[in-house]
Parts: C-alpha cells; structure tokens; sequence
C-alpha cells in the first residue's frame, strides 16, 4: 500500500452549495437516527465531485461537523480509499488498477497500452499532467 498525503495548496474554506447539501440531505434521510456517521463515504463522494474530482481537507472538516464525527474518523476513511483523491487531478482522470487480482486479469496490458498511448502522443509531459489525472493503485 502507497502513502496517500493531502495536497500541500489547500483552500481555507469548504461548505457544501446547493444541490450538495440537498444531496447529503436525503442520504441523511436513509439512515436511522444515530447511524449518519455511516454516510460519511457519500458525503465524501459528494464533497469530491462538487470540488473538481478532489477533497481538500476543508471539505473533510466540513463533514465531520456535518455528521457530527471526530474529523480524524472522517480523514481516515479519505486516506484509505483509493477513490477518494486527495490532491487536485487533470480534467480527465485516468486510474488503473494493479493489485494482483487486476494483474492476473491483464491489468499490465491496459497499463501498458496506456503508456504506449502517451508516447505516440508526443506531446510535453506537463501538459498531459495539467489535462489528464494518471494513477495506479497497488
């Protein structure tokens, strides 16, 4: 497992808008009374989608006052799971799986097929890091 760290450049502030907190609202409304902490992962998807495909830690804040939660309980479950992204990504993100399960069903053939891709583009790498998100998760 890789070390996951929080972006250096966060914002200050985070508050879910309109369609985000209605959202978080009605899945609020499915859980009974002293099991919301349990949505954490969905306001956290929430959270991500709203802020350009990432989570700033402002946002994590946001939602454990939200859910009434230790903010570190909500900062664990963001850093433990891949599909959470910590730090801003490109406009199109591109993620490949690589444990061992995904290798034995040819997970090294996409990888590669991908890297062949960006070569045969030929193009400067910073500007493919600024356009398209690329992570492999081991």
């Amino acid at each position: 497992m890789s070390l996951r760290r929080p972006a250096k450049n966060q914002p200050e502030n985070f508050e879910f808008n309109n369609s985000s907190l209605a959202a978080a609202n009605k899945i609020l409304s499915k859980y009974p009374e002293g099991k919301q902490q349990s949505a954490v992962m969905a306001l956290l998807y929430i959270a991500q989608r709203q802020n350009d495909n990432w989570i700033p830690l402002a946002a994590m804040k946001y939602i454990a006052k939200f859910l009434d939660m230790p903010y570190i309980k909500v900062y664990e479950v963001a850093t433990f799971y891949t599909m959470y992204n910590l730090s801003p990504v490109g406009k199109y993100f591109i993620q490949v799986c690589t444990t061992t399960p995904c290798m034995i069903r040819g997970a090294s053939k996409l990888v590669e097929a991908c890297k062949e891709k960006y070569q045969k583009m030929n193009v400067n790498y910073q500007m493919i890091k600024a356009v398209h998100g690329w992570r492999l998760n081991v």
